[in-house]
């Protein structure tokens, strides 16, 4: 059954009967019997034309505009927080600003996400399920099959551009992981950005995650390289709400459509200090301690029906009990750094709600908050980490002795860390499983807050089966506006939601939305009519057990009788199994979700060899930054060569800088030596510097860094420094960076955007001088002269 297509044009036919009948004009509806067309057709002149004006009638053309009494929408996406996080849903994390939105509005405890960020975000904007708008997976792991390109086709408009072509004004703050591999720099192409899908205007990050204290945001589609001495999400709230008053301030009686997604609480895990002593000691207990507590808080605010079971613990998680002292401490001090951020966004979202309040407009306004586009992030392992990618990729690994001295520095602008599993299967609790496992609650169910004050005047909780594609269709019910047919000449693929305001005034209402298939990275799942199938996980994080596809065990379980997943009946009703089975094969088929993949290295490293190694790369100019995966590697064996131009007094700053701290290179004057750092991670051992004995003479020069790597990539080699041919320091260098940590940061060249690679610097050490040319040559091993 195709959700919401047999509902869609009776749902089309009497929102337009009930706007026409309030004397409302419809936008973007042609002639009777036409389609929904946006931008609306042009319209015929409807004055008169004569020879002189004195004989002519004017008729001025019309602004779109918004039916009458449209509510203001602000759409709120936080990032891998679990169901039994947040003290709205009976979490050990205060969030009292969500907690007063639910007191005012309604809560939904059976709402579903696709348990993974740019799925989720594809399905939430426009409508339809993940595969079929290209995105089966995180764009990072896109493949070359329908489901799987990172591409939202133009076939499913977004919510964002509807509204626009309907006369609202429309913004994003943000975390956007929506764009396709390579085009997240200034050579595009723009059309997965969200200006190009209908937000006028953007502000955020581009990707999955960036650094609270350093983050790289664009502006529209261009950097924003200012640094300000505050933390990322009161940026976010500080720009919308700029952005609100200067909107408001022009037509304060033209709705707008907000979407913000903090990015909040995803890796890094980070907040401000003081927000973060909040909770010390407070999850001392352990993971298994609080699992258990959740529930009983769970239950007692009535998130939870009372016979909820607590799923057991994974094997692959240890229990609390078996940890050692050391590690117990530094485990609690993760928790309590994610908690710390995660009560930190609540009170920036805190203030964006009281502003709507103190200009009169909250009334009105349509807020819609879902808690997590995701489960917990079970993503660093069973110890958590603190450089999560330069664990992988660069050999990084910190002793429980290290960690205990930095504890105070975790959560700071010095860690870039992710807590252990326990606590993302904490978090889900009473679920099984995370992030990433669609088979399975923990990975896909999601608390959800709407609230209206003017037309939602029911309070309380709601229990109907509910997917993130049912939010678009509900906020243009909610705007009075019909689902369009064509949009920019794009015949539209009807959306997949059902549209929710039948459960606004009535708790009871029967479910409209029967079934939905799940799937991520051969993790599968499929709902229907109260029953339940997914796959049995094979694979613990991403690492391959390497068990065909098709014979992945299934199991079953009646979610009317069993709110938590408790119980596998797969043995006890075979034959229901074998019809969940195979209505989850029909939706695939029907939703682009073949081929099933479970190969997340194969699917990352293709998209990394996306940009074909170049013999040389050349940049003109500073004030350059590109993404990473566009960049020259710094892998192995390679020569920066520098045509610089300086002025005596004003010999400082990067030449050219690949990622940060937690794992970069930069190459730079240091007051007027050429230096050259390679950050491994934050130790001191895997830190290495070279300095030129002398600095290099005011006026033209030439700069030049040739490393020799003594094996291949990662390893140890030779840094020699030469100024005008002369060479002026040479040094060792080991362990050599395979690639950087923080997957926001650039490759620069005149500053060191995002995270500094090192304090030699303030600031992004903007290059006093001029860089005239800078040539980047990789050569085989050992080769740089």
């Amino acid at each position: 059954m195709r959700q919401g297509l047999g509902s869609r044009h009776l749902f089309v036919s009497a929102a337009l009967v009930g706007l026409v009948c309030a004397g409302v004009p419809v936008q973007g509806r042609a002639a009777p019997g036409g389609e929904v067309i946006l931008p609306r057709p042009p319209q015929p002149f409807a004055g008169k034309i004569g020879p002189t004006a004195a004989e002519s009638v004017p008729a001025p053309a019309e602004m779109v505009k918004a039916p009458a009494g449209a509510p203001n929408v602000l759409l709120v996406l936080t990032d891998d927080v679990g169901f039994g996080a947040s003290s709205t849903f009976g979490g050990p994390i205060p969030t009292p600003n969500l907690d007063k939105l639910a007191a005012r509005g309604l809560k939904y405890n059976r709402f579903h996400t696709t348990a993974m960020c740019s799925p989720t975000r594809a399905a939430l904007l426009t409508g339809r399920n993940s595969h079929v708008v290209g995105t089966g997976a995180i764009t990072d792991f896109a493949m070359g099959f329908p489901g799987y390109n990172g591409v939202i086709p133009k076939s499913a408009a977004t919510v964002a551009e509807t509204l626009r072509l309907n006369g609202y004004n429309t913004a994003m703050f943000g975390k956007h992981h929506n764009v396709q591999p390579g085009a997240a720099s200034r050579a595009g192409p723009f059309d997965q950005w969200p200006t190009g899908l209908g937000f006028e205007y953007f502000y955020g990050f581009v990707g999955g995650e960036t650094n609270q204290f350093t983050p790289s945001l664009y502006r529209g589609t261009t950097p924003v390289h200012g640094a300000k001495d505050e933390v990322l999400d009161k940026m976010l709230v500080d720009d919308a709400l700029d952005w609100i008053h200067n909107q408001q301030a022009a037509d304060s009686d033209k709705p707008f459509f907000i979407y913000f997604a903090p990015g909040s609480a995803h890796a890094p895990h980070q907040a401000p200090a003081d927000w973060i002593a909040k909770f010390k000691g407070k999850f001392d207990q352990g993971w298994d301690q609080v699992r258990t507590e959740t529930l009983a808080r769970e239950k007692r605010i009535g998130v939870v029906p009372g016979n909820t079971a607590l799923t057991p613990r994974p094997d692959y998680i240890p229990a609390w009990s078996s940890l050692t002292p050391a590690r117990r401490q530094i485990s609690a001090r993760m928790m309590e750094v994610y908690a710390g951020m995660l009560a930190y966004q609540d009170a920036q979202f805190g203030r964006l709600i009281d502003e709507l309040e103190r200009m009169g407009k909250f009334d009105n306004t349509l807020v819609i908050f879902i808690e997590g586009d995701n489960g917990g992030s079970a993503e660093a392992g069973v110890d958590g980490d603190v450089n999560m990618i330069g664990t992988f990729f660069n050999g990084v690994k910190e002793s429980d002795e290290e960690l205990l001295a930095r504890l105070d520095e975790l959560g700071g602008p010095r860690s870039n860390e992710n807590y252990p599993a326990g606590w993302a299967w904490a978090v889900d609790a009473p679920f099984q499983w995370t992030k990433t496992y669609a088979s399975h609650l923990g990975g896909t169910r999601n608390g959800l807050v709407i609230s209206w004050p003017d037309h939602i005047r029911e309070r309380g909780l709601r229990t109907q089966f509910h997917h993130v594609v049912d939010i678009a269709p509900t906020i243009l019910e909610a705007a009075g506006l019909p689902q369009p047919d064509v949009v920019d000449g794009a015949q539209q693929r009807p959306m997949d939601g059902v549209a929710m305001g039948y459960t606004f005034a009535d708790a009871r209402a029967a479910g409209q939305r029967h079934t939905q298939y799940f799937e991520l990275i051969g993790n599968r799942g499929i709902y229907h009519d109260g029953w339940w199938a997914g796959t049995t996980p094979q694979n613990v994080g991403y690492k391959r057990k390497g068990t065909p596809i098709a014979d992945w065990p299934w199991e079953l379980y009646n979610l009317d009788k069993d709110f938590s997943q408790s119980r596998d009946l797969a043995g006890t009703y075979p034959q229901k199994l074998a019809e969940m089975k195979a209505l989850f094969a029909t939706e695939a088929a029907r939703n682009n979700v073949f081929p099933v993949d479970d190969q997340v290295n194969k699917r990352a490293a293709a998209v990394m060899g996306a940009a074909k190694p170049k013999s040389s790369y050349v940049y003109w100019g500073k004030n350059i930054s590109i993404p990473s995966d566009y960049a020259p590697r710094l892998a192995g064996s390679f020569t920066v060569t520098a045509d610089i131009q300086t002025a005596s007094g004003a010999q400082d700053g990067v030449l050219a800088a690949l990622g940060g701290h937690f794992g970069g290179w930069s190459f730079y004057l240091k007051d007027g030596h050429p230096t050259v750092t390679m950050a491994g991670s934050t130790q001191a051992d895997r830190v290495f510097r070279v300095a030129g004995r002398d600095s290099i003479p005011a006026g033209a020069a030439v700069v030049r860094y040739d490393f020799a790597a003594d094996k291949g990539p990662g390893s140890g080699g030779v840094m020699r420094i030469s100024v005008n041919d002369r060479e002026v320091a040479s040094g060792r260098i080991e362990q050599a960076l395979v690639m950087p940590t923080e997957v926001t940061d650039t490759f620069d060249i005149g500053l060191d955007a995002g995270t500094p690679v090192t304090d030699d610097y303030a600031a992004h050490g903007e290059f006093k001088g001029e860089i005239r040319k800078l040539e980047i040559t990789p050569h085989p091993t050992g080769a740089a002269q």
